[in-house]
């Protein structure tokens, strides 16, 4: 594997203007030069000292600029038992944000579904689409979003995950029709043709994608390895349906944008320095010679490595890299993870990949 790690221990995070710090060497140059439609992540972050109830309005914040700066859409992923982030319930969080809003789309990136009766999960969904009409999406994913011992206290067990493709279609049943369950339907749901999305970070959900004519989203942004490997089966085994006669790909990538590449650099660097603290300290308090020590274990390097496809820079730079994303992904659209130290940082970094991108509203 390339050494994608600069010397101060933070991933190399892909300044196309200084090959040093390539994540992905030989990035092809995209052919047009333009960036593909740009949505966003939002894991609703708690930091340190807050309450998820501040995580909660700086989403809505988010999500207002997003709408403004012309934005396609924002995610919300489910996760559990993470005192960092407090998006455990997409549904809800979504309809919070949706009545505070009123054009971009919102959606989960997503939904854990074996966590879920399917059945559940179109009443709800179903629910935000006849509140919301052309405005929500649904992502899918077969991962628990969590740990072991959390994973038995949402009363899952681990074998949930096999049958996720038939859960999948259960689902596609009960918002599109037919019901795959004779008599049962879903009320609100059925008739709403909430947009299904595949994801994933391995070979298993390229495949299923595939094979349901769904779009595909990879989660390249913090599970980098599989992504061509991946994007290519999904193109290659394409099955055309009603809805998706072509193939449609979202690569998730993270990026930090600053006025200046010095600003850039530092934000990035108490990025990347959190990440390990958080991930690696296991809930520790870490002195800063002690995260030294663990940036530069395997561990550390490992966690690090997470983050390969990271543009930061300026306005100028982070475009460029975005364009080389793009191609090398094979990506239809770009889901950015803004990684910023603060909610002033992150909104302003907004603003930047709005203005590198070229976006305007009319443009969604």
């Amino acid at each position: 594997m390339t050494d994608t790690t600069a010397h101060d221990g933070s991933p190399a995070h892909g300044n196309p203007a200084t090959t040093d710090h390539s994540p992905a060497p030989g990035l092809p140059q995209s052919t047009d030069g333009s960036l593909a439609p740009l949505s966003l992540l939002d894991f609703a972050t708690v930091y340190k000292g807050e309450r998820p109830a501040d995580a909660f309005d700086r989403s809505v914040q988010w999500a207002q600029q997003a709408e403004k700066l012309g934005f396609k859409r924002i995610w919300y992923s489910e996760h559990h038992n993470m005192k960092s982030i407090a998006s455990s319930s997409p549904a809800v969080l979504i309809a919070h944000i949706a009545a505070k809003t009123s054009t971009i789309n919102l959606g989960a990136g997503g939904v854990m579904l074996p966590n879920h009766a399917p059945l559940v999960i179109a009443e709800q969904f179903g629910t935000l689409a006849e509140l919301h009409p052309g405005r929500i999406d649904l992502g899918l994913g077969r991962a628990p979003g969590t740990d072991q011992m959390t994973l038995r206290a949402l009363r899952r067990e681990p074998s949930a995950a096999e049958t996720f493709p038939q859960d999948v279609a259960e689902l596609y049943g009960y918002l599109n029709g037919p019901s795959k369950i004779p008599g049962v339907e879903a009320v609100p749901g059925m008739g709403t043709n909430v947009p299904l999305y595949i994801l994933g970070s391995s070979l298993f959900g390229a495949q299923l994608a595939a094979h349901l004519g769904l779009p595909y989203s990879f989660a390249s942004h913090f599970a980098p390895a599989a992504l061509t490997q991946a994007v290519q089966v999904y193109r290659d085994n394409y099955q055309p349906s009603e809805r998706h006669p072509e193939p449609y790909v979202i690569a998730a990538v993270n990026v930090t944008a600053a006025d200046t590449q010095e600003e850039a650099d530092e934000q990035w660097r108490q990025v990347c320095r959190n990440r390990v603290r958080v991930m690696a300290g296991r809930g520790r308090s870490l002195t800063e010679e002690e995260l030294d020590m663990l940036i530069d274990s395997p561990a550390g390097q490992q966690i690090l490595d997470m983050l390969r496809y990271s543009a930061v820079g300026t306005r100028d730079v982070v475009r460029r890299y975005l364009e080389e994303f793009r191609t090398h992904a094979q990506a239809d659209e770009l889901m950015v993870s803004l990684q910023s130290p603060s909610t002033a940082e992150s909104l302003r970094s907004m603003e930047i990949l709005a203005d590198a991108a070229s976006l305007s509203p009319a443009q969604r």
